[in-house]
């Protein structure tokens, strides 16, 4: 069964999967020299808060990856899409209920 098209809603995005970054993909930024991604992650580390991740700076809570934007169309894109990390390459529209393309079995 082939996969579901990416709608651009931004769903995914604003569960802050930056949070859930690896190793490899620090490496990869490192490697690539992509700074300005690891400052923005630096400044804003985040910390589970039982059902929310809060931002481990200033305590606020924390409602979208710092790197999802809205295009003047009112599509959601990713400032990092070609390095962006592997939770966020591994996502498929509709498997999970955070997609509004999600059904239920």
């Amino acid at each position: 069964m082939p996969g579901k098209e990416c709608k651009r809603c931004g769903a995914c995005c604003f569960v802050d999967m930056i949070a859930y970054a690896t190793e490899e993909d620090f490496k990869r930024w490192h490697t690539e020299g992509r700074d300005d991604i690891l400052h923005i992650i630096e400044n804003e580390s985040s910390v589970w808060a039982g059902d929310h991740l809060v931002s481990s700076r200033n305590g606020h809570s924390i409602q979208r990856c710092p790197f999802l934007i809205m295009n003047d169309d009112g599509l959601y894109s990713c400032t990092i899409y070609d390095t962006r990390p592997a939770v966020c390459r591994n996502f498929e529209p509709g498997v999970s209920r955070m997609c509004p393309q999600y059904e239920d079995q």
